[in-house]
């Protein structure tokens, strides 16, 4: 996961490699391994290597194609490369970038139909003087960027890195910063917390030259002719040769890979997999990071353990006991978080920075399983066709997986009742209930003038709009729950957290041809009998205990980590949080002072409170930003 940048002069003028150093230093922590500056008349680029692949031990980045002059710098893996090496001509050592840039070469920006992987990348053409740049379709790897018409495009991997280029200016986006506070992350894929920066979104690439700006959806999530086998075990097994597929893409480094392995079904199988095909291949164990916790009345616990059976592995297991050995560490990476958002990840942040201290470069996840695989509303989905003994049977299984909660009896009753409702009355409906949910009714931590200031119950609808359609009950909402806005913040979170640490995570999950392959899968592939991700607990079956492949709930242990680093003399250490005073009234910041006194890690009052110390002390460290 490499750092890139540059800055693309639309004024006549020079760009200077210099105008870049602060910008490339400020990305060496994402990577560690090498860094260069080029500059080509109106362009400068650069390139803060993490060496993730085989390749990108000796590619040199960013590449200048001789012939044409054009240069690319790209935080990029290819998983189809000898395709592309037979397609393009090129050398079996070529490295992905230089791929990339020939694939340009070849079918300009047709290229990016051709490209499977993982990627952010941008071309500078000097024949046409023009910047084509691009982001992976799930939106694995990050781009920021700055546009003033007709004087400068500047561009890099994290925004608050694009703040060091002297011409571009730092402005809070007071609005994100609302966003935060509100748990508004997913209200678009595309602003940050700066004025004038932007995120370029998933399956878009965008160019630029004297003319202006264009950006352009290069991809869509489409379903495929359906598939039809004959029976589970088919599926299972055609869903595992395509998982097996996207697993191994995502083997291939010059360094032993770790894994995260929880008591869940998504990383038990991500680990379980890998494993396999790393013991097929006479490679090293496969390095796995687990967080658990003695009790043997956890469940979450248990699974872990029973999942550490998988064999071909070197797992390293971290308790709540083990962070006060970390915490100066931990503390010290919450403070400097990228953004907000970051600040809570304290069990992912222990996961990396375990994974570090063993020297991993690549860490497996299993974060978008849930997106993937999920699906909701399958009552409904079995009442639309007809098959009423099948919902009742559906909405008795998810009792029994899930709770009594609202049990089986309500929930037929509900789904029934919203299936008889005609269409056109349901379109009404939900044009009538988002505003009344999303605009004013819900309280908020914000002081009235603030949320004035920047329209809140205008951003909650938007919010609302924007996440609307998170489960599914129709085949044709499918593609939207798997690209849903929460998969493409939450692998943002994902990538910043682990840049931290120069690690790249790689989730097999977020795998065009499995997205696609699931999108022709029928529905009842995804829940059966009230089991969620069925196709996949049955495609691993011999490869994961059935007390993880068949276990029901789900748990989490991140609050029994954030209690075991953050201690209630650090909650409450007496810091002003005077920087809070222009959004937040001060009679709010006391009364959830007051709260979250004496309270455990996972109530909700000591969340607001730590989200008020993460805003305080990230507004404090960018106060403190050189430039």
């Amino acid at each position: 996961m490499s750092g890139i940048c540059g800055a693309l002069r639309l004024d006549g003028r020079a760009a200077q490699a210099g105008e870049l150093a602060a910008v490339l230093a400020a990305l060496e922590r994402r990577g560690p391994d090498g860094s260069r500056l080029v500059a080509d008349g109106a362009m400068a680029m650069g390139c803060a290597l993490l060496a993730s692949t085989p390749e990108s031990l000796v590619e040199e980045m960013p590449f200048v194609h001789r012939g044409t002059g054009c240069t690319i710098t790209a935080d990029i893996r290819l998983d189809n490369r000898a395709e592309l090496i037979e397609a393009v001509g090129a050398d079996a050592a070529a490295g992905d970038g230089e791929l990339v840039l020939r694939a340009y070469l070849r079918w300009g920006s047709e290229c990016l139909a051709r490209l499977r992987g993982d990627f952010a990348f941008a071309i500078w053409d000097p024949r046409a003087r023009r910047l084509f740049c691009a982001r992976d379709r799930v939106g694995m790897r990050q781009f920021a960027y700055h546009h003033r018409p007709g004087r400068l495009f500047a561009f890099a991997t994290e925004p608050r890195a694009l703040l060091r280029h002297d011409d571009v200016p730092m402005r809070l986006n007071e609005v994100r910063l609302a966003d935060f506070f509100e748990n508004l992350e997913a209200a678009d894929l595309e602003s940050t917390f700066f004025e004038g920066l932007r995120r370029l979104p998933p399956a878009h690439a965008l160019t630029v030259d004297a003319k202006g700006l264009e950006l352009q959806r290069y991809w869509k999530l489409e379903a495929p002719a359906p598939l039809r086998l004959a029976d589970d075990r088919e599926y299972a097994e055609a869903f595992l040769e395509v998982f097996r597929r996207s697993v191994s893409a995502r083997l291939r480094a010059p360094d032993p890979v770790g894994a995260m392995l929880s008591g869940g079904l998504d990383s038990g199988s991500v680990s379980a997999v890998a494993a396999h095909l790393l013991e097929q291949e006479g490679r090293p164990s496969l390095a796995t990071f687990s967080a658990l916790q003695d009790d043997t009345d956890c469940a979450e616990s248990n699974a872990v353990r029973a999942a550490l059976s998988i064999g071909h592995i070197d797992p390293v297991r971290v308790t709540p006991g083990d962070v006060p050995a970390m915490r100066e560490e931990l503390l010290a990476l919450t403070r400097s978080a990228e953004e907000p958002f970051d600040a809570s990840m304290a069990l992912l942040r222990l996961m990396y920075l375990a994974a570090q201290r063993k020297g991993h470069k690549v860490v497996l996840d299993g974060g978008g399983g849930d997106m993937v695989l999920g699906a909701n509303d399958m009552v409904i989905w079995h009442l639309r066709r007809g098959r009423i003994a099948r919902a009742w049977r559906e909405a008795r299984g998810i009792e029994r997986f899930w709770g009594p909660q609202p049990g089986a009896k309500t929930l037929f009753i509900r789904s029934l009742g919203r299936v008889c409702v005609p269409a056109p009355l349901r379109a009404v409906r939900r044009a009538l209930s988002v505003p009344r949910r999303a605009a004013g009714e819900t309280p908020t931590l914000l002081s009235p003038e603030f949320a004035a200031r920047i329209d809140l119950p205008a951003r909650r609808r938007a919010n609302a709009a924007q996440v609307a359609g998170f489960g599914w009950q129709e085949d044709s909402d499918r593609a939207r729950r798997m690209l849903h806005p929460y998969l493409v913040v939450g692998r943002e979170r994902y990538d910043r957290v682990a840049a931290a640490l120069a690690i790249e995570p790689r989730d097999p999950f977020c795998d065009q041809d499995l997205l696609e392959f699931c999108m022709s899968l029928p529905g009842e592939q995804f829940q059966d009998r009230g089991w969620p991700k069925v196709i996949l607990r049955r495609a691993t079956a011999g490869l994961l205990p059935d007390a993880v492949r068949w276990r029901a709930g789900k748990e989490h242990l991140g609050g029994l980590f954030v209690e075991s680093l953050w201690s209630a003399a650090d909650r409450h250490d007496g810091s002003s949080m005077d920087n809070l005073l222009p959004y937040i009234s001060a009679q709010t910041i006391d009364a959830t002072r007051a709260a979250a006194t004496g309270r455990p890690a996972w109530d909700l009052a000591v969340a607001e409170w730590l989200a008020f110390r993460y805003a305080s002390n990230w507004l404090g460290e960018l106060d403190s930003q050189p430039g």
